[in-house]
């Protein structure tokens, strides 16, 4: 599949799947909660999933994770901003509850705010950065849907990381771009992600 001149496969293999029905069978919080039933913001705000689930317009959707290749990947990242928080001046926060409109939560892999950025529980303003790592089950138009929501929030900066794939992406409104040179960056300040340096850490697991 071509999309934003990046090739991104169709496959359970790699990349983004188009398939369509439950992720997941019957694990995780939609196990738990079926998908036709619809809560209030404010049940969902007072309840605890495991794993965390987005609540859309009403429903709550669960996230894909929890895999291997996925969570060796979410805590590379999560010690490399932590490592630098003084020089790149940031916090991060995995598998934080993020409002972006009234009636949509979501819960990225990895949020990150500028140091000294006030808030209560939830965010509820814009991040530096979201960044989303891939599973087999994860579909375009979904991952699309994300990234959408985080813009809309007023985010800039957003970041696929595909550990299939071994590939990362920088995600606009355009598109899925592939970084120059394999490394992600936000302009203007000192954070720099090698993506080679990134995956090696599942040839250590």
């Amino acid at each position: 599949m071509q999309y934003a001149g990046v090739s991104l496969q169709d496959s359970g293999k790699g990349g983004f799947s188009e398939r369509v029905g439950p992720s997941r069978g019957d694990t995780g919080c939609m196990s738990a909660i079926p998908q036709s039933v619809r809560i209030s913001v404010e049940e969902y705000l007072a309840t605890s999933y495991r794993p965390d689930c987005d609540y859309i317009d009403g429903e709550i959707e669960e996230r894909n994770l929890g895999e291997k290749e996925h969570s060796i990947l979410q805590q590379a990242l999560v010690f490399l901003f932590r490592l630098n928080r003084d020089t790149w001046s940031v916090e991060v926060f995995p598998e934080l509850r993020v409002q972006v409109k009234p009636t949509r939560y979501r819960v990225p892999d990895i949020t990150v705010v500028p140091t000294g950025v006030s808030w209560e529980r939830i965010l509820r303003k814009a991040a530096l950065l979201f960044v989303e790592i891939l599973s087999p089950e994860d579909r375009l138009s979904k991952v699309r849907e994300r990234v959408d929501d985080y813009l809309s929030l007023g985010t800039e900066h957003v970041w696929i990381v595909d550990p299939e794939l071994r590939k990362g992406y920088v995600c606009s409104r355009r598109g899925f771009q592939e970084p120059e040179g394999g490394v992600l960056e936000i302009p203007g300040t000192p954070i720099r992600v090698v993506l080679s340096e990134l995956f090696a850490e599942l040839d250590r697991a």
